[in-house]
């Protein structure tokens, strides 16, 4: 198939993009490459895949609706799967702006282009933070998500809703994915693991939020990926979708972080601080749905994942 994975330079994208090839699907990818965080990162993501046979870049901002009509005329995608979008729950109480631009007015760039473009399947990235504060465990597609507790959290809610519409009115068929705490090699500098892993290396105490009385599903790339792949080649999905892409086995933060230090070898220092706004005191998959329909099944706990993530960061900061 002809696949288009917007955020191609981002975690996710990339490492989605390196396996779609692999199955032998041509891909183009999309990404501003702007700087939430270092540039370099995504600049070196992107060049793992320039060489590579059936792969295509395409600068540009989802929010310049005039690119995305040019990024889509005339390419006839099979698939769309759109992973760009501004991340982070903690950047979302400084930088609305950010969000809004590129979790609601691309995503809607996006549904127009797929649209007016006969693109069939639009596969999307929602989020684990849109179940909010909820207590029940584990998080299950049926649950609630009216009650988000982050600006991010509501951008991403209100993609699952804009999609909702574009199924309804216009027979696109979208399959939205809410992804837990994904981490590995080539991982984003804001997430958990990273700061953990260079507060370590340097000496310095790491900020434990919430005391570190903190639970997450952490979920390794190899799996987040092997989930999305399901969505954009399976033959069997209805009209409007949504799957959790988790773990399903939530970890004590504690607990990481002891992996995490063996697979450095230091003992860390440890900032217990007050629960940041915004965030949740725990998460936790319910992937009945998506086993049942895709047979997904998550092969890697943090004790095989951790220590891949350490020998990456290690040899990232050689560079």
């Amino acid at each position: 198939m002809k696949i288009l994975v917007t955020g191609a330079a981002g975690f996710i994208g990339a490492a989605l993009s390196a396996k779609l090839l692999d199955l032998g699907h041509e891909v183009v990818g999309f990404d501003d490459f702007n700087d939430y965080y270092d540039p370099a990162l995504k600049e070196a993501r992107a060049a793992l895949l320039a060489p590579r046979a059936g792969f295509r870049m395409v600068r540009g901002d989802l929010a310049d609706e005039a690119a995305v009509k040019a990024l889509f005329a005339g390419a006839k995608f099979d698939v769309a799967v759109n992973l760009a979008a501004q991340a982070g729950v903690r950047y979302s109480l400084v930088n609305p702006g950010a969000y809004v631009r590129s979790n609601l007015v691309g995503f809607v760039n996006v549904l127009e282009a797929c649209r007016h473009c006969g693109v069939p399947r639009l596969v999307y990235a929602s989020s684990s933070s849109v179940y909010g504060g909820n207590e029940k465990m584990p998080f299950s597609e049926d649950d609630r998500v009216d009650a988000p507790v982050s600006l991010y959290a509501a951008t991403k809610k209100s993609d699952e809703l804009m999609a909702h519409v574009y199924s309804h009115l216009f027979g696109l068929q979208t399959i939205g994915l809410r992804f837990f705490t994904v981490y590995g090699p080539w991982g984003r500098p804001d997430m958990a693991l990273w700061l953990f892993s260079d507060a370590m290396l340097s000496g310095r105490p790491i900020k434990l939020f919430n005391r570190g009385n903190m639970r997450r599903d952490f979920t390794y790339i190899d799996d987040i990926v092997s989930g999305v792949v399901s969505c954009v080649e399976s033959p069997d999905l209805g009209r409007e979708e949504i799957f959790n892409i988790g773990n399903n086995r939530p970890e004590e933060l504690g607990r990481l972080v002891d992996v995490l230090a063996a697979a450095l070898g230091v003992e860390p220092k440890k900032e217990l601080l007050p629960m940041q706004p915004g965030d949740v005191p725990a998460t936790y998959a319910d992937i009945s749905l998506i086993s049942a329909k895709l047979g997904y099944a998550p092969t890697t706990p943090i004790d095989v994942g951790v220590p891949a993530f350490a020998r990456w960061f290690r040899e990232w900061k050689r560079r």
